[in-house]
């Protein structure tokens, strides 16, 4: 099953940025690298595979608002 995730921005009233693109994208990776470091010490309560698959699919989102960004700061519209 695949679906779309869409990510507002959060914003005030004023159209002022509350949270930083990079610092949604850095906190996805980080929580799969350690969730990965979990499963390489021997944590039994986690399924491999599914940490992998998991760990993916957070790097992918985190590209995608990477990439996003990027295609906004330069002017383009994805």
């Amino acid at each position: 099953m695949n679906r779309e995730v869409t990510l507002p921005l959060i914003v005030d009233d004023r159209g002022t940025l509350q949270v930083a693109a990079s610092d949604v994208s850095k906190l996805l990776r980080t929580v799969g690298g350690r969730w990965l470091r979990l499963v390489e010490g021997g944590e039994e309560s986690l399924d491999e595979d599914t940490v992998a698959a998991l760990t993916i699919e957070l790097a992918k989102l985190a590209d995608r608002i990477d990439v996003a960004c990027i295609a906004h700061s330069s002017g383009q519209s994805s």
